[in-house]
Parts: structure tokens; C-alpha cells; sequence
């Protein structure tokens, strides 16, 4: 089934953030910091205040008290049970800013450009402190301290798995193997740019936000805690999302500020960011400054433990759901293997700054990364055969249901068959002639894989409603919010398809906090495994519902009645009657009493386990060892995510999540000057995305196994690609360079990057 979506979003009929308006609205711009770290002496607004159509002026001052501090959701504890130290970041900066794009000042007007001409005439009198941009120098002694409830610059310490038992098996290893990385910030850069539209009735006490969110409920519930009032008090609006990818999901300052002076004002304000302030004022994505992985071995090498110890860059003040990539999501690091035992520290630090959020994988593709490439490296350093290495260590199916050492629950899978598929259709074993003639051309070609297992729904409960219309259609509302998925394609298939409606006679209604009662958001790969769970549940009790209005009408007992393809059938007759026949038969107002006629069910889902998608990413390049330039030549992807709903989707949901995996590891640089903060990859000028032109067509395979977590069969997808791409690049082209003695390379593998390495490398051997 093609996207229903489609028609509307490529003939320009979509609704963004930018395409709504009310009327009688006003313009919002905001004045940023130009300095990272500093002491406000003075906001001189006199001037800005005189320009034309100058509605109002706001800073922290004028303000007050009236909203709260940034609302932080995920707050890990320290190893010694100590809660994480959170400071107050307050919507506007009061008396210090703490990274170069903080928010100043709000300033309203008739429109948006005198908006903007009036934030330009502010001057804000900003002394200059002593600024810390990297992760292990704000940890150090005497580094400039950002904020006084943080000593140190360290938010939290967080261990989790067994750290005796890891010691024990290092002291009695016979091989142990180290690797330090790191794994760079992500400018996400999605193609719509952020934005509000904020409003409020004064009858009814209520605000309305118009927003760009991933996450509608939990937006409003944060939004809640910032005006200290009830949730009952806000609706929150979504209609198209052009991309979020994890940066959308949270509250930012601009949402409560346009509301507040909505309010003021006592008429809408707008506020459209542009990509430029996008770059300084976006939460960014990964951001690890510092990891050590170790790996402890047998003889056999077998893996006997696994420790990691990681600082994770939080920024200039954690962000909403900042902390989740570097705790929550740990588990991952067991990966496809059978490690008896992990242990991982993990410590969050502030910088001076933009502060980091969950990114496509939320901490999975980071941990997997460097799992990935700390069994390649293994197998360098130990001269073993790094795909029989990971055969050995590999879970088969009969060893699952398997328990992790961080406390993962194994349910389904046959890894080896998924990475041996990817090999085949890789055309591995043809590989060596391949590499011969490049040899021949000068070049050195490499290749590299990668496994995975995500971890995808767990934790977090869903429902959704369906309900058949009069005119025998069905609408499908659900907490979910779809940024660029297809979540109007995909829902309705699957409830069409149970319900016996042909799917484009099903609408979804998504991103409106009135409509929808209850709704977790999208995020972690779980809108169609727990969408779809919910679904399952909402159509079976909808069945159960209408079978006795199919017994009045045809006459028969509700036993007898039987439910397939959209008809309700009286058990051995022809004779049956459909969903438009029922709403018809209620509409006519002759069902008895005593038979509930409202076609409309809730249903809720609760997993007890996570989903488990997994799969094997096979990747080949050229490297040019005179230029340092990497040619991306082949990629093959093989994936398990059970049940498929829908293959085309499916695709580019993998291809999608592949391209921006490609991006990290050959492409993004995220670069702060680190005397003054400064933001140095502040454009498209100066970051780097992947385009066309630089990938090859991506080979995509489904091997499904059942998912027994889940009713409706479904893993989940869509951070797989974000997650595989990574380590299986940079495996590539270690492979390419090992001859030349080249052990490691942080992403992005530049041109640069990877010259330099092949120099180091080369002035090594030669002594």
C-alpha cells in the first residue's frame, strides 16, 4: 500500500508550523547570547522599544516568577544513590548565560520583521568568564564551574551491572583488549525548522500551543510544570512535522514563552525559527566526549566480560530526556553476544555548550558503535578472524530466551543466520578479488559489518481508539505523533486490515490533546508495535461489542454470530451484515435498550518485555591512501523486525536511519571553539551532510521470527538503520587501512581523518 499521506504532502497541501495562522496574531523573536559563558551586567532595551509595531519587550525581569525552570524528566542516580544534581535553567537567562545561543530576550511585534529589527537593536552587557567545551576538562580541577549546584560539572555517576564479577574475570583473563573513542555531537537538522504558534481564551482559562513535536501528551504535561497549573489547562496542537528524530520531543524555551505572552497580549503569537538560530539553539544528538571500552577473553576467545566507562556531554544544562542516552539505554551494550557479565559507568558533564537530546537510537547506536568496533579491534590485536570471533560468541536460538547481564530479557532472533545472510548477499566471499583490483588501481578497499539488537517499547504503556463512523467508516486515534513516518498509512492499513475496511475508509487522528485522550508520543521505535498492540486490542473488543447489534438485526443468538473480513455472519447461513449495516441499523434508533450501540472501544497495551529487533549491516569502500578520501561502494542491510506491515515503509524507514548512520561516520562534525565556545559548524556551509550523490544503493533483506512480546507481531524499525550504519563504515575502513597499521578512527572519517592516520601510522612502522 502506498502512503496515503503523500498526495497531500507532495502537491504542497501539507499543514506545517509555518503554514498556520490565526488571525489578529502576533511575532515573537528571541535574542540569543553571542557569548558562552558570562555575567549579564546590563539589557538595554530602550531603543528596541521604540521600534515600529513593538508590542512588547520580555526578559527574565519582566517575567518574574511567573514560569518555572526547565522541566528534566530523566534524572539517573548516582551509583552511590544520590539523585542527580539538575540546576534551574530558567526560560530566560537571569543574571548568566551559559552557551553561546541562549535565550535573552522575547521581543513581540505586528510582525515578524519588525520582530527581528527590534531584537537587533537590544544590547545586552555581558562580562566574559572562562569557558569549557570539552567533557574531560570540565571534569578536571579548576575548570570553570557553570553552575553552583553542580560541583564539579558533574549532574550524575551512574553504574549498572556487576563490577566484582567483571573484575574477576579481567584478573583471569588471558587476552584483554582496550579501546578509546568517542562519538561526536549531531547536528540533527531536520528539514522543517522549529517553531510555535501559541493562543489563549480568556473565557475558559485554557492555552492552546501550536507546535512541532513528536510528543503532544507529554509536551503538555511539561508545559503543565512550567505555569505550575493543571494539564487540563493546555491543549497542544500537532499537524505535519517535518522530521524530529528525538530533538522534537521535548519542551523547549520558546513554547512557554509564546503562551505566556499570549496571554499578556490577549492575542496569538507566532514564532518561526530559522535554520540559523536552528544551529545554536537545537538540542544536539550523541555527544559522548570520552569512552573506554574492555573486553576480557579466554584462550578460545570467548568473551568473558565486558567494561566500559563513558562521559557523556550534557551541555550547558541537561535537557529534558538528555540523560536517557548514556543510562537508560546501556543495556544495549550486551548486543548479539553471550558476554556472562558487563559492567558500565557512565558520568554526565556540563559544558558551555548547546545541550543534548535523545538522537535516532537514544544511546543505542552509540553503545553499539563501540561494541562493534571493540570486536573487530579484539580481533586485530588477538590476530583472530573477526567474523568467526563473532560466530563463537554469538547467541544461537536455542540458548534464548537468554538474560543480559544488564538485565535484558532475549525473546527471539537467529543472529548468526542474519549475519551470514548479509555476508551472501555482501558477496563477502568474493570480496578478496575485489580488493586485488583496487590494490591494482592504487586504492584499498575494505569491509566491514556490523551486528545489532535494539531494544524497542518496553516501559511504556499506549492506548488507542477505534470507532466505526455512521457512514461505516472507522477512525483510528492514537497517542502517537507521526514526524515523517506514515503513521496515517501504516495505522490505518492495520486497522482496516482487522477490521475488514479498506484502508482508505480509515482515518487517523493524531496531535490534538483534546481529541486524543491519552498518548506517549513516538519515540524509541515503539509507535507501531505498541500502536498496533493497541489496535489488536481496541478491534477484538469493538467485535465483541457490536456482535450483539449483528444478533438483533439478523435475528440470531450472539453466539452464533461470527466475525471475518469485515462481515458478521449468522455460523453455517450466507447471511450477514457488515459494519456500514450496523451503523445504519443504529442510526435507526431500533436496537433495544439494553444493547450498547456505541461502535467505539479504548484499547491498552502494557508490554511486559521489549521488542527485539535485529539485524547484520555490510558495508565496502575504496579509501584513496594519497587523499585520505573514503568512496562509499556497497551496503547490505539484513533485518528481523517480525511481523512487516509494510514493506515499502519498512524500506525507508531503514534506508532513512542508514543515510544518517553514513552521515555520522563519514560526514558530521560538530566543532566549539574551545576558547571561546563559539559555535564553528554553524551553517550548511560548515556541516556536512550526506547527499545522493554520495551513497550507493542500499540492498535491504527481511529475515522475521516471531516477536512474542508483542499481540500484533511487530518489532519495531525505525532507529535499526541509525544504529547499524556506524560501526559497519568504520569497520570498512579500518579493514581497508589495517594493512598500513591503522588501528582506529574517531567518526567522522574525513578525508583529514583518515590522511592523518594513515601518516601516524606510516611514521610508526618506520620507527
Amino acid at each position: 500500500m502506498r502512503r496515503k499521506e503523500d498526495p497531500r504532502l507532495l502537491t504542497g497541501a501539507g499543514r506545517f508550523i509555518a503554514d498556520l495562522s490565526r488571525a489578529n496574531e502576533a511575532h515573537a523573536w528571541f535574542v540569543r547570547s553571542t557569548v558562552a559563558h558570562g555575567l549579564i551586567r546590563a539589557i538595554d532595551v530602550q531603543a528596541a522599544r521604540a521600534m515600529p509595531g513593538v508590542l512588547g519587550i520580555y526578559t527574565a525581569n519582566v517575567i518574574g516568577g511567573a514560569l518555572g525552570p526547565m522541566p528534566v524528566g530523566a534524572r539517573p542516580r548516582s551509583h552511590d544513590g544520590s539523585a542527580m544534581r539538575v540546576p534551574e535553567q530558567p526560560m530566560l537567562a537571569q543574571d548568566r548565560v551559559r552557551f553561546a545561543g541562549e535565550t535573552v530576550a522575547m521581543v513581540v511585534a505586528e510582525s515578524a520583521v519588525q520582530a527581528r529589527g527590534a531584537a537587533d537593536m537590544i544590547t545586552v552587557d555581558i562580562e566574559d568568564l572562562p569557558v569549557v567545551t570539552d567533557v574531560r576538562a570540565a571534569l578536571a580541577d579548576g575548570a570553570p564551574r557553570l553552575w553552583d549546584a553542580v560541583p564539579g560539572n558533574l549532574c550524575f555517576d551512574w553504574h549498572d551491572g556487576d563490577a566484582a564479577a567483571v573484575a574477576a574475570a579481567f584478573a583471569a583473563a588471558a587476552h584483554t583488549v582496550t579501546l578509546d573513542a568517542t562519538n561526536g555531537r549531531i547536528i540533527v537538522g531536520a528539514l522543517e525548522t522549529r517553531g510555535a504558534l501559541a493562543w489563549y481564551d480568556t473565557d475558559s482559562e485554557r492555552f492552546t500551543l501550536q507546535a512541532t513535536s513528536q510528543m503532544p501528551h507529554p509536551l503538555r504535561a511539561e508545559l503543565a510544570e512550567v505555569f505550575g497549573l493543571p494539564e487540563d489547562r493546555f491543549r497542544v496542537l500537532v499537524a505535519d512535522v517535518g522530521g524530529g528524530f528525538g530533538i522534537k520531543n521535548s519542551l523547549y524555551v520558546e513554547m512557554p514563552l509564546v503562551l505566556w505572552a499570549a496571554r499578556e497580549l490577549a492575542r496569538p503569537v507566532k514564532w518561526i525559527g530559522e535554520r540559523s538560530d536552528g544551529f545554536l539553539t537545537d538540542f544536539q544528538g550523541r555527544g559522548r566526549g570520552a569512552e573506554r571500552a574492555e573486553l576480557a577473553l579466554d584462550e578460545e576467545g570467548n568473551f568473558l566480560a565486558l567494561r566500559i566507562d563513558l562521559i557523556a556531554d550534557l551541555g550547558a544544562h541537561p535537557s529534558p530526556r538528555g540523560a536517557i542516552p548514556p543510562t537508560l539505554n546501556a543495556a544495549s551494550l550486551s548486543n548479539v553476544y553471550r558476554t556472562p557479565a558487563i559492567h558500565v559507568r557512565s558520568r554526565g558533564v556540563l559544558t558551555n555548550t548547546v545541550p543534548t537530546e535523545v538522537y535516532r537510537g537514544a544511546g543505542r547506536p552509540e553503545n553499539l558503535h563501540l561494541v562493534e568496533r571493540l570486536v573487530d579491534v579484539a580481533a586485530h590485536d588477538l590476530g583472530l578472524d573477526r567474523i568467526e570471533l563473532r560466530r563463537r560468541n554469538t547467541l544461537r536460538p536455542d540458548e534464548l530466551p537468554f538474560k543480559t547481564p544488564l538485565g535484558l530479557n532475549y525473546d527471539s532472533g537467529r543472529y548468526e543466520e542474519t549475519l551470514d545472510a548479509g555476508l551472501a548477499r555482501a558477496g563477502f566471499a568474493d570480496f578478496p578479488a575485489r580488493r586485488a583490483e583496487s590494490e591494482a588501481r592504487g586504492l584499498k578497499r575494505g569491509f566491514g559489518f556490523s551486528n545489532y539488537v535494539e531494544r524497542c517499547g518496553h516501559g511504556v504503556d499506549d492506548t488507542a481508539e477505534v470507532r466505526i463512523e455512521p457512514d461505516g467508516t472507522a477512525t483510528v486515534l492514537v497517542g502517537s505523533m507521526s514526524n515523517g513516518q506514515g503513521h496515517e498509512t501504516a495505522f490505518a492499513q492495520f486497522a482496516g486490515e482487522l477490521l475488514g475496511i479498506d484502508p482508505m475508509r480509515v482515518s487517523v487522528i493524531q496531535g490534538d490533546t483534546n481529541r486524543v485522550k491519552e498518548g506517549q508520543g513516538t519515540g524509541g521505535s515503539r509507535s507501531i508495535p505498541l500502536g498496533g498492540a493497541c489496535i489488536t486490542f481496541a478491534v477484538d473488543a469493538l467485535v465483541d461489542k457490536a456482535k450483539p447489534i449483528a444478533g438483533h438485526v439478523l435475528e440470531a443468538a450472539t453466539a452464533d454470530i461470527e466475525f471475518a473480513d469485515g462481515r458478521f455472519t449468522i455460523a453455517g447461513t450466507d447471511r450477514w451484515i457488515d459494519w456500514a449495516g450496523l451503523a445504519t441499523a443504529i442510526a435507526s434508533g431500533a436496537l433495544p435498550g439494553d444493547i450498547d450501540s456505541m461502535l467505539d472501544e479504548v484499547g491498552r497495551f502494557s508490554p511486559q518485555n521489549h521488542t527485539y529487533p535485529n539485524g547484520c549491516h555490510c558495508c565496502e569502500v575504496e579509501v584513496d591512501p594519497e587523499t585520505g578520501a573514503v568512496e562509499l561502494l556497497r551496503y547490505t542491510v539484513v533485518h528481523d523486525f517480525g511481523r512487516v506491515l509494510n514493506p515499502m515503509m519498512l524500506a525507508g524507514q531503514v534506508h532513512g536511519g542508514v543515510v544518517q548512520g553514513i552521515g555520522q561516520a563519514l560526514f558530521e562534525e560538530t566543532v566549539y571553539d574551545a576558547e571561546s565556545g563559539q559555535l564553528l559548524s554553524g551553517s550548511w556551509m560548515d556541516y556536512c551532510l550526506p547527499r545522493a550523490a554520495d551513497l550507493p544503493a542500499i540492498d535491504f533483506h527481511s529475515i522475521a521470527t516471531p516477536c512474542p512480546s508483542n499481540p500484533a507481531g511487530f518489532k519495531g524499525c525505525g532507529e535499526a538503520g541509525a544504529a547499524g550504519a556506524p560501526p559497519a563504515l568504520v569497520n570498512a575502513v579500518i579493514d581497508a587501512l589495517a594493512p598500513l597499521g591503522v588501528r582506529h578512527i574517531d567518526m567522522p572519517l574525513s578525508p583529514q581523518r583518515v590522511w592523518h592516520a594513515i601518516q601516524r601510522a606510516t611514521e610508526t612502522k618506520l620507527g
